[in-house]
This record gives C-alpha cells, sequence and structure tokens, in this order.
C-alpha cells in the first residue's frame, strides 16, 4: 500500500509539473524574462540545484554555484541553455536544466485624464491590450473628454514617444488597426474638450 501511495504521488506531482511547464509555454511562446517574474529551476539528478527565484528589478537571478545571472529579456529556452553551459563549464557533465516561469510580473499601464477612473491597470497577460480596451477598464470618457485628442506617452531608448490616437477613427470609421496594442508602462492621456 505504501509504495502504491508512493508512486501515485510521483505520478500526481510529474502531472502538476508538466502542467505548470505547458501553462508557462502555451500563455506567451516566445516570451521574454521580466524583473518581478517567478522561476522554478531544476538540474536533473541534482536536488541541490533545485531554485525557486524571483528576478529581481536590476533583470538578476541567484542561482547555486553560479551566483548571479543577468536573466532579463532571455527567453526560457534561451536561459535554459545559458545555465547549462555554465554548470558544465566548471561543475557538472551534461546538467539538464529546466525552467518554468511559475508567476508572471504584473504589466500595467496608466490611464490618466478625462476618464472615469483614472489610475493604474492590469493588463491582459494572455493576450495584448488595446488602447479602447485600456479607456474601458478606466470606466470610459467623461462627458468633457476631447476623445479623438487621446494620446499614447511611451518611453523608448530612454526617449519619451507621443502617439496620437483619434478614437473615431475606430469607433466610427471600424479601422481596428489604429486600436494599437499597448505596452507595459504606457500612459493612456485623455485631454479635456475646449468646446
Amino acid at each position: 500500500m505504501g509504495t502504491f501511495k508512493k508512486s501515485l504521488m510521483i505520478f500526481v506531482s510529474s502531472i502538476v509539473c508538466a502542467g505548470i511547464f505547458m501553462n508557462a509555454q502555451a500563455q506567451e511562446p516566445g516570451y521574454r524574462l521580466q524583473p518581478e517574474d517567478v522561476l522554478y529551476i531544476t538540474v536533473y539528478e541534482q536536488p541541490d540545484l533545485e531554485t525557486r527565484t524571483r528576478i529581481g528589478s536590476t533583470g538578476e537571478i541567484s542561482f547555486p554555484l553560479l551566483g548571479k545571472l543577468d536573466v532579463a529579456d532571455l527567453t526560457v529556452s534561451e536561459l535554459k541553455d545559458k545555465i547549462e553551459q555554465l554548470l558544465e563549464k566548471d561543475y557538472l557533465v551534461n546538467p539538464q536544466v529546466q525552467v518554468f516561469i511559475e508567476q508572471y510580473h504584473i504589466k500595467q499601464v496608466s490611464v490618466l485624464g478625462e476618464v472615469q477612473k483614472p489610475g493604474k491597470y492590469d493588463m491582459y497577460t494572455e493576450r495584448e491590450t488595446t488602447v479602447l480596451e485600456a479607456i474601458a477598464m478606466a470606466g470610459g470618457f467623461t462627458n468633457i473628454a476631447d476623445a479623438n485628442g487621446t494620446k499614447i506617452i511611451r518611453k523608448e531608448n530612454n526617449e519619451e514617444l507621443t502617439i496620437p490616437i483619434k478614437i473615431s477613427d475606430i469607433t466610427k470609421k471600424g479601422m481596428k488597426e489604429k486600436d494599437i496594442p499597448l505596452k507595459p508602462g504606457d500612459i493612456v492621456f485623455v485631454p479635456e474638450s475646449f468646446f
């Protein structure tokens, strides 16, 4: 009976691990690691190297034997290869590493100006969040909003970009391509109408 229970537990835990792995892969293929993501890293037949870690604000994690590793903007596959190469260089013969994303960082955008509930809003994790969706999250426009004056303020390469959005092109003319996807940290600003 004890052997059966042990076998059952091993079977269930392998399904759970596979589920975590499939979930991480299925959610965002090609996803690049970001600060605040939580990683679970295992090395085959090396239980002492099992690590659960959160990526710090500088994009680093601590890993046994290897110390601090810069992991930001790597894919799961690239990080797996990096750890395998570093372990093989000085410590192990043919290490087999698995990297799982247990928890994604919370991606947010700010919606400010003439909306019902200005503030920060969580973006969708399973797909992109567009300008109109962010405005809807903030309760929609106020009655004095200049909807066609809406703009996205975005930081890229230490520069501030302003992207004008003419809302009526999307809502009245059906130009869905103008409802552009937002990036984490974007600010959607809706000015006041003067008429």
